[in-house]
């Protein structure tokens, strides 16, 4: 499984860019979010990935942050949102704002997606309800530093959940250490 890259941008092609990571050229689709953040071509770039494995295809999807990640994982877990839903979900709204259409329940912010129904925005709020709620608004809002979201990552690939996670990282002091914030991290959730 392809985690992270960490390479040279090569080219840029909405939705698509193209990683030079060492002399292997990663084609990654990203969200617009992502997109708009990213550096000029030929600079320095970090990527939280996903690799979905089809019976026809190998496609990585790549993230700006954690919580992108996050949500993407969240949404492709709903039966009928494949990858390329959740991408354009992700392209038309923050996380910040899925997280607040979800916990009011606000169908009409997923109509503004184009390609999103009635149907398949009522499913969204339906199945997305208790998994990106207030909690999560707030980090992804405010941007989590890398200590922290490495944090969040080691938290989440332990099982985890986001909430969970979350919750944890709000007990945390504030210029934590990785490995400090693990540890504490830990004991908060074993209570």
């Amino acid at each position: 499984m392809i985690g992270r890259l960490a390479g040279q941008l090569a080219e840029k092609n909405p939705p698509q860019i193209l990683m030079d990571c060492h002399g292997v050229g990663y084609l990654v689709d990203v969200p617009m979010s992502t997109f708009y953040q990213l550096p000029a071509v030929g600079e320095a770039a970090t990527l939280l990935t996903r690799l979905i494995v089809r019976e026809d295809a190998q496609i990585l999807y790549g993230f700006a942050t954690a919580a992108e990640r996050g949500a993407f994982d969240q949404l492709i877990r709903i039966s009928g949102v494949g990858p390329r839903t959740a991408l354009t979900v992700l392209s038309g709204m923050s996380v910040a704002d899925l997280a607040a259409a979800v916990a009011t329940q606000e169908a009409t912010r997923f109509l503004k997606v184009p390609g999103i129904g009635k149907k398949t925005a009522a499913r969204l709020l339906l199945e997305l309800k208790g998994k990106l709620g207030s909690d999560a608004a707030a980090p992804s809002g405010s941007g989590l530093d890398a200590a922290r979201s490495d944090i969040l990552q080691a938290l989440l690939s332990l099982g985890y959940s986001e909430r969970e996670a979350l919750k944890s990282l709000k007990a945390l002091p504030a210029g934590v250490e990785v490995s400090d914030g693990i540890r504490q991290a830990l004991k908060t959730l074993a209570r």
